[in-house]
């Protein structure tokens, strides 16, 4: 211990940090962190957070003086304990270590995004290799005397940026790293152990598949794919983190009324929430755009056009995949992941939860960047999978989502009469109507002068499905004729697509909608064809086959494309019985044997001959 202390005093730290040194070593310090560990170890994470933050702040005010010199706050601090315990725990079990992170994290003592970055250490095997102190210490000295450079996300860039050879000249860091001549910044440490392990790490690395991979040309290449979506996600990262903090204020929350009859009110500001999606959506397309054009520079430049080739397809496919899917996308390259993981982060913030966006949103908010470009998709998600610690929503927060989708594009655009509309109400409050496990559904008001509010006749319904989040508008008569242009154009395509209709015969083609998107449903004493769809295609085209009678629209859908109209179409099944009658007089059942005058008929007919059915499909 005293040839550490002369170490450190040796090394430069200053008066005031030495005495920190020197007190983090007492006898207090060490007795704390190990009543929390054994508490940790028998499955009391929870206690053990709640006695580490105990004992962190009791500690914090016997040396107050001290750390205010140096800078360190009381938060840093409780910080700092908690690391030091999940070093000790991630020696002796690494689970242990996680679950102890995520109650800490659960319980609001450290922010989500440190503890992500705590695990993400743990992932790289960099915070297991010993249950000292020493990391606990430097995180001090890094807080009191922090230097501009390498040891800076943003400085590690501006070096490599300016630099005629990225490449080399990231090796040359890395190496001096490996020397302990400098501390490398997160997400870059990353990046080295992957680019230019030391030996050690080198021998726990080599057991894995993608790393025996990993040849000179390919980290050449995961480096400008790494590179090239550090720039691009700082611009993005920087304008969404000033939209959520600004969001904040956009949708807050207030109560009306008097005594018994006081309710709790939302109230939204369109014209801030739409000044905001503006220049989301504007920094976004630029973050797009220079990730785009380096990728493109990088690949002629260095000749990586195998690992660095975008193909627009597989991204947008790779971005949108589901779970079962993704293990399809173990062959992707790095260009396709990087400009994946930037929409699918994005979309992930506007409320999507796909797979890859879980999995670029856990590493990309960790500062792991690189290996969500270094592991398959399916892996990469599998551990943020693992890593999960996330909050329920607030409110506010839902609200707010679902309010931005109105000016996402290109709905926004196609619709801009219903959004423009919508968006002359200065101030929106929404009351809470209905409440399930799964679903909120809330009243619209205009929220007048003096404190008054006029309902819209609109209501916003919010509801869980699976692991995603569904948004819609429901209208009221009113707002349905803001879409008679629309209704009208399906109407003009409708006749342009039976015009082209080859046969005469239409009944295939209307059995193929009725086995998957027109349903039949009983309206009163009479059954009706019934079909809903936000595609105005598919509406014309079904308006060919089964002349529908009348078509509204119930609602809007509030989409990552946008908002989109729900079109809900209705006729007689007596349409249907009549295309079945001409086809079994000279059309398609005819040539079939089939003898039917009706959809009932039909289906009695099937039920008779069904061995007949059973042993034409076998053929």
């Amino acid at each position: 211990m005293w040839r550490r202390r002369g170490e450190a005093a040796s090394a430069g730290l200053s008066a005031a940090l030495y005495s920190v040194y020197h007190w983090l070593y007492s006898e207090a310090v060490v007795s704390s962190v190990a009543s929390a560990v054994a508490l940790a170890e028998v499955g009391q994470f929870k206690k053990a957070v709640q006695y580490l933050q105990k004992a962190a702040k009791a500690l914090y005010e016997a040396a107050k003086e001290v750390f205010e010199h140096v800078k360190v706050t009381v938060q840093r601090f409780v910080e700092l304990f908690v690391e030091a315990v999940t070093q000790v725990l991630a020696w002796v079990d690494e689970h242990r270590a996680y679950l102890f992170l995520r109650a800490a994290a659960a319980a609001g003592v450290i922010a989500l995004g440190v503890a992500l970055n705590m695990w993400g250490l743990i992932e790289l095997e960099k915070l297991a290799n010993a249950a000292s102190l020493t990391p606990f210490v430097s995180g001090l000295a890094d807080a009191g005397e922090g230097v501009a450079g390498v040891d800076s996300r943003e400085g590690v860039f501006n070096i490599l940026k300016n630099d005629s050879d990225p490449y080399k000249k990231f090796k040359e860091i890395a190496k001096a790293a490996n020397a302990g001549e400098v501390k490398l910044a997160q997400p870059w440490e990353s990046l080295r152990l992957l680019i230019m392990p030391k030996p050690s790490e080198e021998k726990r690395l080599i057991h894995s598949k993608a790393y025996s991979e990993l040849d000179e040309g390919k980290k050449k290449a995961l480096f400008y794919a790494f590179l090239v979506l550090e720039e691009a996600f700082s611009v993005y990262r920087t304008a969404l983190r000033e939209y959520v903090e600004e969001r904040g204020k956009a949708v807050q929350r207030g109560e009306v009324g008097e005594g018994p009859f006081k309710r709790v009110v939302y109230v939204a500001d369109l014209g801030q929430i739409k000044q905001l999606a503006e220049k989301e959506e504007t920094a976004f397309e630029n973050a797009l755009r220079i990730l785009r054009e380096r990728l493109n520079e990088y690949t002629v430049n260095y000749g990586l056009r195998n690992p660095l080739d975008v193909k627009d397809g597989a991204v947008r496919e790779l971005a949108e995949a589901g779970a079962p899917e993704l293990s399809e996308f173990g062959g992707v390259n790095f260009g396709v992941k990087a400009l994946a993981a930037l929409i699918a982060y994005r979309e992930y913030s506007l409320g999507r939860k796909s797979p890859y966006g879980t999995a670029a949103w856990h590493w990309l908010e960790m500062g792991g960047s690189a290996q969500l470009l270094y592991y398959a998709p399916w892996t990469a998600y599998l551990k943020a999978e693992k890593a999960k610690t996330e909050r329920p929503a607030a409110v506010e927060e839902m609200l707010a989502k679902a309010l931005r989708r109105l000016f996402l594009k290109p709905g926004a655009d196609h619709y801009h009469s219903f959004v423009e509309e919508l968006t002359k109400v200065d101030k929106l409050a929404l009351i809470l109507e209905r409440e399930t496990k799964t679903t909120l559904v809330f009243k619209l008001f205009r929220l007048e002068e003096g404190g008054g509010h006029k309902e819209l006749g609109i209501k916003l319904w919010i509801e869980k499905v699976g692991e995603g989040i569904v948004y819609a508008l429901v209208l009221s008569a009113g707002w349905r004729e803001l879409f008679r242009l629309e209704l009208e154009v399906a109407v003009k395509a409708a006749e342009e697509v039976g015009g082209r209709l080859p046969v005469e015969d239409l009944f295939p083609y209307m059995l193929g909608w009725v086995a998957s998107d027109v349903a039949i449903n009983r309206k009163k004493s009479a059954k009706m064809l019934e079909m809903g769809t936000s595609h105005l295609r598919q509406l014309a085209e079904t308006h060919a086959l089964f002349g529908w009678s009348y078509v509204t629209v119930s609602g809007v859908g509030l989409t990552l494309e946008g908002p989109k109209p729900q079109f809900d179409a209705y006729t007689s099944l007596g349409e249907l019985d009549k295309a079945i009658r001409r086809s079994a007089r000279d059309g398609w059942l005819k040539r079939l044997g089939v003898e039917a005058g009706s959809w009932d008929g039909l289906k009695r007919w099937v039920s008779d001959h069904w061995d007949e059915v059973i042993s034409e499909e076998a053929t």
